[in-house]
């Protein structure tokens, strides 16, 4: 089981490092445009390592893409990060070209593997990867809803002051401040409703508090998070290599599900050892039916401007 990482900024390097920790991967592949930064990445992650042993394989490289041949999943971090005051959509332009060049480089090595997309906005980047090299939607997967729903099960719990393994709960559309759609009226503890728990203005809190979890953290920070999602990363990563069948809410393309087509959104999905294996279509209200509509729209508008880039 082979895992290369685009990116050895924080989320790259620390997804890296949680992989190599739990010693579950072969080998790993930590590829940076800057030199030396993956290669002194990888030497800090392999001294902690010292202290507890592991086997697994890691090395660092400075654009050297052959070391990624026969990789089964490539992890694409690489581009601009948020800073703090900007959208995910604002990264369009800049991070296009980075996106194209280094999946393009991936693919000439390792042709069949898994992509998962991190590098924002999410849902065009993995619509422009699709659409760029012709692959087949499974292959393709956008790591935004999982961090999503982690942040809006993080906010349930801090109201119900309970246990985070007895909750369930999904987030859809957008991986974005204003087209992410937490699904409050599905959301449960121990199988029943949170609506029978909390209040509506505690279940209104939650939702915006989710929806804005991003931005709070990148105002806080100066920069994006980096933690969360290279531990949702890592969750993606291993669901596909051990073919767990779990569901996470993922960015792919529609081709029909929910009444949409020709776009990439955050929708409940089946993973496993084919990437995307299954499409799960919840039960929506004509609000969120509403709702989820117009954060479709919202994407298609920001694909259109990247595609006439």
């Amino acid at each position: 089981m082979k895992v290369t990482i685009i990116g050895a900024g924080n989320v790259g390097a620390t997804c890296a490092q949680f992989l190599y920790q739990q010693q579950k991967v072969r080998e790993i592949i930590l590829i940076d445009k800057n030199p030396d930064v993956a290669e002194g990445k990888v030497i800090d992650i392999l001294q902690a390592g010292i202290f507890v042993g592991n086997t697994t394989k890691l090395s660092g490289y400075t654009d050297v893409y052959d070391a990624s041949e026969n990789s089964d999943v490539i992890v694409v971090t690489a581009g601009v990060p948020r800073k703090k005051g900007m959208s995910r959509e604002e990264l369009v332009s800049v991070n296009t070209s980075v996106v194209t060049d280094v999946v393009g480089k991936c693919l000439k090595f390792s042709p069949k593997a898994k992509i998962i997309v991190l590098t924002n906005p999410v849902d065009s980047m993995t619509y422009l990867i699709l659409k760029e090299f012709n692959l087949p939607r499974n292959q393709v997967i956008g790591m935004g809803g999982i961090l999503d729903t982690a942040r809006f099960k993080y906010y349930i719990q801090e109201k119900l002051q309970k246990s985070s393994d007895q909750i369930q709960a999904f987030v859809i559309g957008g991986h974005g401040d204003k087209t992410m759609l937490p699904l409050a009226r599905l959301a449960t503890y121990g199988g029943v409703s949170i609506v029978q728990f909390l209040t509506k203005v505690e279940i209104d809190d939650i939702v915006e508090k989710t929806m804005k979890g991003g931005a709070t953290l990148t105002a806080m920070l100066g920069t994006s998070a980096w933690l969360a999602p290279a531990q949702a990363l890592c969750e993606l990563i291993l669901a596909i290599l051990y073919d767990k069948k779990v569901f996470f809410s993922c960015s792919v393309l529609l081709e029909g599900e929910y009444d949409e087509k020709d776009v990439c959104i955050g929708v409940p999905c089946l993973i496993g050892k084919e990437g995307m294996e299954q499409i799960i279509e919840l039960p929506l209200i004509d609000q969120e039916k509403s709702q989820f509509s117009q954060s479709v729209s919202a994407i298609k508008s920001v694909n259109l401007e990247m595609l006439n880039l």
